[in-house]
C-alpha cells in the first residue's frame, strides 16, 4: 500500500491509511471508539489507548489487515475510521470490516464512504464478500440494514458479576466437575502458549470451528506454527494479558479443553473471556466448567481490581450457555449480530 495514497472525497473530508507512528492518528480513533461506546454500549467501557492503537497497527494476529481514517480537511479531526482483515490462509474471498464513526458525525455520509472505500480495498485484494457485526439496535444496525447487508449468526452477551457470587460457589463448582473429569489435570500459563503446549493446544483452536458460523464461512484449520504466529500475536504485540487454562489427559497429555481471559490493564475491572472449547473425544466429563471454575479462582488472585467478566455464545451452543449460567453469568443485551455484504453492493 504505497504511504501517500488517498481517496479525496466530498464535503471536506478526506479518507487516509492509519500511520502506526502518528500518536495524533491514534488518539483521535480512540476519542471516536470512546464517544461510540458511550453511545452504543454504554455499560461496557472502551478499551484503553494502548490496547486499540495495538488493534489498528498490528491487528489481533489471526489474519493480515490495515486501518484507515477518515479526516476532517479543515482541522485533521478524526470523524471514523475503518479496520479490514484480509484473511491469507482460508475464507480468501472475504474481507472483515469494522467500521466507526464519532456519533457527531453520523447520518452524514462518513459511514458510507468509509464503507465504499473498505470495498475498494477488499476488491483490489480479490474479495467479493464483506463480513461484519454489530449491536442490535444500535446505529450499526440501522445502517446494515440501510445499505442490505444481509443478517447470519447472533452472538448472546453474558456478564458475570463476580461480586454478586455467594463466597466458596467456584470451589465447589471446580470439586464437582473434577469428581466426573477423573484422568485429567490443570494446566496454567500467563501471555503465549509455553512451548510445551504450542503443538497441542492447536486441536482445542481447531474445536472452536463446532460453533455456529455464517453461510460460505470456512474453518479455520489450527497447527503449531499458526499459534505461534497468529494466535500468540496479540499477547506479543499488544498490552493485553491473556490467562489460559487447559484440561490435560493424563494418559496422553493430549490438551481436551482450554479456556482463556483477556484483560486489558487500562481497565483492570473488566475481563473479556476469549475461546473455551472442549475437543470432540474429551466431551461429557464437565471440562468446561473444570476448567472455568479453575479459570475464576486463578483471577480472583491476579487480578484483584478485575469485577466483570463478559463472554458471547450464538443463541444455539446450549451447552456453553448452561456452564456460564451455572457460573453466573447473565444476559447482557444488546447481543451482537453478524451481516455479509457481496463488495459489489457496497460501492
Amino acid at each position: 500500500m504505497p504511504a501517500g495514497e488517498r481517496l479525496r472525497l466530498a464535503r471536506g473530508m478526506r479518507i487516509v491509511p492509519l500511520d502506526p507512528a502518528d500518536e495524533d492518528a491514534a488518539r483521535g480513533c480512540h476519542e471516536v471508539r470512546v464517544a461510540a461506546q458511550e453511545a452504543d454500549d454504554p455499560q461496557v467501557p472502551p478499551e484503553s489507548l494502548s490496547v486499540l492503537r495495538s488493534w489498528l497497527t498490528t491487528g489481533w494476529g489471526s489474519n493480515p489487515g490495515e486501518a484507515w481514517t477518515a479526516v476532517n480537511e479543515a482541522d485533521g479531526r478524526v470523524l471514523g475510521f475503518y479496520v479490514i482483515e484480509l484473511p491469507d490462509l482460508e475464507n480468501l474471498d472475504r474481507a472483515m470490516v469494522i467500521p466507526l464513526v464519532h456519533p457527531a458525525f453520523r447520518r452524514r455520509g462518513v459511514g458510507r464512504e468509509l464503507l465504499r472505500h473498505a470495498a475498494g480495498r477488499a476488491a483490489a485484494s480479490g474479495r467479493s464478500v464483506l463480513g461484519s457485526a454489530t449491536l442490535q439496535g444500535t446505529a450499526g444496525e440501522a445502517f446494515a440494514r440501510q445499505i442490505g447487508a444481509k443478517a447470519g449468526v447472533v452472538e448472546a452477551r453474558r456478564v458475570l458479576d463476580l461480586a454478586a457470587v455467594p463466597p466458596g460457589t467456584y470451589p465447589r463448582l471446580r470439586a464437582d466437575a473434577a469428581g466426573k473429569a477423573a484422568g485429567y489435570t490443570l494446566a496454567r500459563w500467563l501471555g503465549a502458549t509455553p512451548d510445551e503446549y504450542v503443538d497441542r493446544i492447536a486441536g482445542s483452536l481447531n474445536a472452536m470451528n463446532d460453533a455456529p458460523s455464517n453461510e460460505g464461512w470456512e474453518d479455520h484449520l489450527w497447527d503449531a506454527d499458526r499459534v505461534r504466529a497468529r494466535h500468540d500475536g496479540v499477547v506479543r504485540l499488544s498490552t493485553l494479558r491473556r490467562y489460559s487454562v487447559a484440561a490435560l489427559r493424563e494418559e496422553t497429555g493430549d490438551v481436551a479443553a482450554l479456556t482463556q481471559v483477556y484483560i486489558d490493564p487500562g481497565v483492570p475491572w473488566w475481563g473479556q473471556q476469549g475461546l473455551t472449547a472442549v475437543t470432540r473425544p474429551h466431551r461429557g466429563h464437565r471440562l468446561g466448567l473444570l476448567t472455568k471454575t479453575a479459570m475464576l479462582e486463578w483471577l480472583a488472585e491476579a487480578e484483584p481490581a478485575l469485577e466483570r467478566v463478559i463472554t458471547g455464545n450464538a443463541d444455539s451452543n446450549s451447552y456453553m450457555i448452561s456452564v456460564n449460567e451455572t457460573l453466573g453469568f447473565e444476559l447482557f443485551e444488546p447481543a451482537w449480530q453478524s451481516y455479509q455484504l457481496p463488495v459489489s453492493e457496497a460501492g
